[in-house]
């Protein structure tokens, strides 16, 4: 069991606490492992609605381990980054919301993981950044290509190649982060935020993920007509059903339960 990461659920929401504060809490394998274990129990109990992302102290994670890098080769840190990059894509294909409630410091393999999350909720002492190159590496976990297709090309070039910091205005500025919030109320927002999704039709979260994720990547003509698709899938369902029978007679929907 993973020490690094704490997972609580309660009220439909699994909490993940990257909880390695001494640390600012950075990555290494046991954090990779937790993650992972969060992710499959939110695959797996279809209790959870909700996913939120957060972590213990001034920071949300600060990236690699470095002291764990200085004793490490090229093939351990490639098999490391792609633990991780196959966790952050498995968070992405995730059926239920995931919120990143970013309370800190969010730099490299941190910002990457925010970025695989489908909201990103900032405390206002939030810092952003892929500071990679300051040590003479690359980002490895997304941090060139996520951040190129939500922030554009020429503002993810330029903080790829500076390696410099961002605060949490600047980073919803260029769309990175989706709203800045008092850091004292952070969680307390995040919970509004997730009770206002968990009201929605769980079919219908599921495919709206799957339609913006997927779709994202391929050409706009073939991603509308998949964005088609799915439309029918959600329409045939039993969810769209009760929300069009209870739009009609003027009443709150009662959606169904993850199936």
């Amino acid at each position: 069991m993973s020490m690094s990461v704490e997972i609580r659920k309660e009220d439909g929401i699994l909490w993940v606490k990257f909880n390695r504060p001494e640390a600012l809490n950075a990555i290494n394998e046991d954090l990779v492992k937790g993650l992972r274990r969060a992710i499959e129990s939110a695959r797996e109990d279809k209790e959870v609605r909700m996913m939120v992302l957060t972590g213990e102290g001034r920071a949300f994670c600060a990236g690699a381990d470095v002291k764990m890098f200085a004793k490490i080769d090229a093939y351990k840190a490639r098999e490391i980054i792609e633990d991780l990059g196959k966790a952050l894509e498995d968070l992405e294909d995730l059926e239920i919301p995931v919120i990143a409630a970013v309370n800190g410091l969010a730099l490299g393999g941190g910002c990457e993981i925010a970025m695989a999350c489908d909201i990103i909720l900032a405390s206002d002492r939030a810092v952003f950044g892929q500071p990679e190159i300051n040590l003479g590496i690359i980002p490895g976990a997304g941090g060139t290509q996520r951040l190129a297709r939500i922030v554009g090309w020429k503002k993810a070039m330029e903080l790829c190649l500076t390696g410099d910091r961002i605060d949490a205005r600047e980073a919803e500025k260029i769309g990175l982060v989706n709203r800045v919030v008092q850091h004292e109320k952070l969680i307390e927002e995040v919970k509004i935020l997730a009770e206002k999704l968990k009201a929605k039709s769980p079919k219908a979260l599921m495919l709206v993920k799957q339609s913006v994720n997927r779709g994202f990547k391929r050409s706009l003509k073939d991603g509308i007509e998949y964005e088609r698709d799915l439309f029918a899938l959600s329409f045939a369902s039993k969810d769209a059903e009760e929300g069009i029978r209870a739009f009609v007679e003027k009443r709150a929907p009662k959606f169904g339960t993850r199936e």
